[in-house]
């Protein structure tokens, strides 16, 4: 195989990728998970919830300036008594151009907050996002766009 018969192959496999990402039929919508912190060693005081979703409200999607939590795309936060939190999260829509990116911002910021050990955010998409899952203030926000 020429040099210029692997490009085009590599090319091809990158194209179909890209495709696949952005697909939105009736598949099985692609799995992505996101990872931050370490466990908690000797005496510690796990995080308030509070506090969590004060951090996920840092993280904003770039194409609508709303933070993930209030846009509704936090279904679950799950904290074990170790600390360590899991989250599903959804985003608008399966093809969601930042749909690996989002995931790891969630998890870098709960990482930050003292009291919390692994996290582990999970994208889910049952049951689908819907704008009925805006809060209040995310419905303000539109009408004022």
């Amino acid at each position: 195989m020429t040099n210029t018969e692997k490009e085009l192959e590599n090319i091809n496999e990158n194209e179909a990728q890209l495709l696949q990402a952005m697909s939105v039929d009736d598949e099985e919508p692609p799995v992505y998970k996101a990872y931050a912190g370490k466990e908690l060693e000797g005496d510690f005081v796990i995080a308030k919830t509070i506090d969590i979703i004060e951090a996920i409200k840092t993280v904003f999607d770039p194409e609508i300036p709303i933070n993930v939590y209030d846009l509704g795309l936090i279904y679950k936060i799950n904290q074990e008594e170790n600390g360590n939190i899991h989250i599903d999260m959804s985003l608008t829509a399966p093809g969601c151009p930042v749909a690996g990116v989002l995931p790891q911002q969630v998890a870098d910021a709960v990482g930050t907050i003292e009291g919390v050990g692994k996290i582990e955010v999970e994208v889910v998409w049952e049951p689908a996002w819907t704008l009925e899952r805006l809060s209040e203030e995310a419905r303000m926000m539109l009408e004022m766009l």
